[in-house]
């Protein structure tokens, strides 16, 4: 197995957003925000290859959006296509594309606009991996997420014939060797986080249940999240887990930081450690 990190892009949302009811005097240390009251924010994805497999997790936000879209969300990239050519893969090599959900910074890239104008799947070769359960609560949302899931999106590849669903479990999943699924509901219903095992190494792509080394603390919820109650207890046990099995955590959203471990300080909260290789960790 071949870990690469693949860094897609950035974008700005709202800090308040991000870091939900902590105060701004805390939070603004950690991630400045601009005048806009805006942080900028990592579009990471992470390239898996696995025997004659190359499964791209998450595909960034995308270039088919309007100018408008692109300005409010301060969309600052090259793409995600761009982003795999830049460390030496093109998008016909891609054979599966793994998205953990359906919002739009994290599956906007998977579909793209042809010369003609007409949406098509951007990883022509790939099968594109999502979940029953959470497909048909992106295909007809409620109130509070409608603007994050983008038909756009989604619908041109089923449309094409190219996604499947992977069976939704209670416990993770083997998804396929080295790697599990661990299905979470806090943020959204039934979002995908990826676990790599190798002999004693495990990582957890923890995608928007912790988006950032910033989140490490127990009161760091997103705002978006559906269900934050649900949040707190997914996120305690990936920390617990990460503690006890020295289990490393990989962001998404994390502006500087792909990966860390943590450890447990005297006063018994768990706390950031120190920035992790994951290249180097997954690469045998």
């Amino acid at each position: 197995m071949k870990i690469t990190v693949v860094e897609s892009g950035t974008l700005q949302l709202d800090g308040g957003a991000m870091f939900g009811v902590v105060p701004w005097q805390l939070w603004r240390r950690l991630n400045p925000p601009d005048e806009r009251n805006r942080c900028t924010w990592a579009l990471r994805c992470l390239l898996i290859e696995a025997g004659d497999r190359k499964i791209l997790a998450d595909t960034g936000i995308g270039d088919k959006q309007d100018a408008k879209f692109q300005g409010h969300f301060g969309v600052g990239q090259s793409g995600v296509v761009e982003a795999l050519a830049a460390v030496g893969h093109e998008a016909d090599s891609i054979t599966d594309v793994l998205l953990t959900h359906l919002h739009f910074d994290h599956a906007g890239g998977a579909v793209r606009k042809s010369e003609a104008g007409k949406l098509v799947p951007a990883f022509p070769n790939a099968t594109y991996w999502s979940n029953e359960l959470h497909y048909n609560w992106a295909l007809f949302p409620n109130a509070r997420e409608k603007a994050s899931f983008l038909p756009e999106n989604f619908e041109p590849l089923k449309a094409a014939g190219v996604l499947k669903f992977i069976d939704v479990q209670k416990d993770d999943l083997e998804w396929l060797d080295g790697i599990s699924i661990r299905f979470v509901y806090g943020h959204t219903e039934a979002m995908m986080l990826p676990i790599f095992h190798h002999q004693d190494k495990t990582a957890i792509f923890c995608v928007d249940v912790i988006p950032s080394s910033f989140h490490i603390g127990m009161p760091y919820v997103m705002a978006y999240d559906v269900r934050p109650l649900i949040t707190l207890e997914e996120k305690g046990r990936i920390l617990e887990e990460a503690v006890s099995g020295r289990q490393h955590l990989a962001f998404a959203h994390d502006p500087h930081t792909p990966c860390i471990n943590v450890f447990r300080s005297d006063n018994g909260r768990i706390e950031k450690g120190e920035a992790v290789n994951l290249e180097s960790l997954f690469t045998f």
